[in-house]
């Protein structure tokens, strides 16, 4: 049986591994939203003037948006887990966590998920629908909106990793 020193010691290590995540999703996030939300192109296409941007499109619109929602909420996240981390040992308290950690990581794998799929759409077309590859015409679009979207993956990937430390701090 674990002493209670033992279990004082784990819940630091823990907190502090949710702090340092946190703050790498955070930066990632908040990368990733940037990007997005500057990301246009003006371009030739076939002897017309054309501009790409990320509000052209739904699915980026709520790539973009999602994110700086996962944003503003992870700031929050991380003030709690300080907060909490410091002041509380009552599980119960990480059980809301771990809920709040869940959406956020929810709505970030259906971002990443809407923004893949539009982004191989503009990289490949469609040639069932008709729909042409613009990754051609736009390159630096089409490469900032990979980038994005490669950041967010980072971000959920730590969100990943942050939902499980704050199970398992629920259930001590």
């Amino acid at each position: 049986m674990a002493s209670t020193g033992d279990k004082t010691q784990y819940n630091k290590i823990l907190i502090i591994a949710q702090i340092i995540l946190r703050i790498l999703a955070i930066a990632v996030i908040l990368a990733a939203t940037w990007l997005m939300l500057t990301n246009k192109q003006v371009a030739s296409v076939f002897g017309v003037e054309m501009d790409a941007r990320y509000s052209y499109s739904p699915a980026f619109k709520y790539f973009a948006y999602a994110n700086l929602g996962a944003c503003v909420s992870s700031v929050l996240g991380l003030f709690l887990a300080i907060i909490l981390g410091v002041k509380a040992s009552n599980p119960t308290y990480f059980f809301f966590i771990f809920i709040h950690d869940l959406i956020i990581a929810l709505l970030l794998v259906s971002a990443c998920a809407a923004a893949t799929a539009i982004g191989h759409v503009g990289k490949y077309g469609d040639k069932h629908t008709g729909w042409l590859a613009i990754c051609s015409f736009f390159p630096k679009f089409c490469n900032r909106s990979t980038l994005s979207v490669l950041m967010s993956y980072i971000g959920t990937l730590s969100y990943f990793f942050i939902t499980i430390l704050s199970a398992s701090m629920s259930r001590q």
